[in-house]
């Protein structure tokens, strides 16, 4: 896994069957896709059930995203528990916090305040448990394994993200909020026992140290600030998780406006469901596609035309198009997400061994929080330019970014010299670097 691999390994092709027949990361992929299950459970039975209390809106959309934000600061101040821990513990105890606050939900009647308070203090422990199970996969999966990994995961985010919201409204319907989250508890659980009694306790050695911190008795909080100021600063892993960043945030931004556009444009009900299920569903196709047909160097080079697909597309909402053409605009930028294989390995490759958790915690922490920011601020921009225009100005910023990743180029380096280790660390980041810039 290392930028000095030999060139058979660098271009071999994994497969989904290969992947999934490593235990660990099985067990791993599975309760994740069951905990997004629950969590879509929880988050939209939660937003019905501050909206039926206040009859609010704007609390209900509070209530919808509070799990969100607070998961960057999370990750700046918790961040380096992840690499700190023992992961089995710190996996299980983070899926029974989930239990434990949505049963909290679900049991006792509190203010509205104070059950956003409840929601918003366990995002931001989140990006430590998340930190610690993304570390464990790429110990788990070596080379072209890890990114179908990787894709596997996105897949089964993206369907059980949209089982989760449809089960949802059945439960509700059938049993009512409170027992809804009832039920979102009782799937936590089942993972929480699942990593406690089937994960292998790892030895100190396999999970140790901490990115900025020499000595293991710093205390978390400043270790943790420490460790992303570190990830921040250097370039190449700021950059790579920037274009991993934005056209995200841009296009959640996008999708935040699809009711508002199936009003304006006077869809008949239920229409706008199917627009923002389109979005999804080209998500699992292009994982599909590029990760399974797809060889290691093509991904990475086609990291650039992929961006570019996610949001060209989008740019056609500027016309204000029907239902069907509508669809197949979002169909096509959702096929573009697949952009994000092409980044895993170089990504990878560029973290600091003794920091990978909290730097996956930091990854994931800051895609949430701008995927709450972007519709706030194509919001306002859609006062000015209507939903459509709004919705192409997001499309014309996904560009923008693409542009932006085509002007990075490399560093130069001396010839590597053998037995040298400036020499490995130069090639490291050039081997960072390059995949995104071809």
């Amino acid at each position: 896994m290392t930028p000095t691999a030999e060139p058979a390994q660098g271009n071999h092709r994994a497969t989904y069957r290969e992947v999934l027949a490593e235990p660990r990361f099985r067990l791993l992929f599975s309760t994740r896709a069951v905990s997004i299950t629950a969590d879509a459970l929880r988050i939209t039975t939660f937003s019905v059930l501050v909206f039926s209390a206040t009859g609010s809106p704007l609390l209900s959309a509070v209530a919808f995203g509070i799990g969100f934000i607070p998961q960057l600061f999370g990750s700046l101040l918790l961040g380096s528990l992840a690499d700190r821990l023992p992961p089995r513990a710190l996996i299980a105890v983070g899926y029974a916090l989930e239990c434990a606050a949505a049963l909290l939900l679900a049991l006792v009647r509190m203010p509205i305040a104070a059950s956003l308070g409840v929601v918003a203090l366990v995002a931001l422990a989140t990006p430590v448990f998340h930190g610690a199970s993304s570390r464990l996969v790429a110990q788990s999966l070596e080379g072209d394994a890890y990114v179908l990994g990787r894709s596997l995961n996105n897949i089964a985010g993206a369907g059980a993200q949209l089982f989760g919201l449809a089960l949802g409204g059945a439960v509700v319907a059938a049993l009512g909020p409170r027992r809804a989250l009832a039920v979102s508890a009782v799937l936590y659980l089942g993972c929480a026992f699942a990593i406690r009694i089937r994960l292998p306790r790892l030895q100190r050695g396999e999970f140790g140290g901490t990115l900025g911190s020499a000595r293991g008795d710093s205390g978390a909080v400043r270790a943790s600030l420490q460790g992303a100021g570190l990830l921040l600063r250097g370039r190449t892993v700021r950059r790579l998780m920037l274009a991993q960043w934005l056209p995200v945030a841009f296009v959640a931004g996008a999708e935040g406006l699809i009711v508002a556009y199936a009003g304006e444009r006077h869809f008949a009900p239920g229409w706008y469901a199917v627009l923002m299920g389109c979005l999804p569903v080209g998500m699992l196709v292009g994982d599909l596609l590029v990760g399974r047909l797809l060889r290691p160097p093509t991904r990475e080079r086609l990291v650039i035309p992929l961006i570019a697909l996610v949001g060209l597309p989008l740019i056609g909402f500027v016309a204000e198009p029907g239902v069907g053409v509508s669809s197949c605009l979002l169909l096509l930028s959702g096929l573009g997400y697949a952009y994000g294989l092409g980044l895993q390995r170089p990504f990878l490759d560029a973290l600091p061994q003794d920091g990978q958790g909290q730097a996956f915690g930091l990854l994931g922490s800051g895609s949430m929080t701008l995927q709450g920011v972007g519709p706030v601020c194509l919001g306002l921009a859609a006062a000015g330019l209507g939903t459509g225009g709004a919705i192409a100005l997001a499309g014309g910023a996904v560009a923008v970014t693409a542009g932006w990743i085509l002007t990075w180029h490399p560093p130069t380096s001396p010839a590597p010299v053998p037995n040298d280790s400036t020499g490995s660390e130069n090639s490291t980041e050039q081997h960072a670097c390059s995949p995104p810039a071809q």
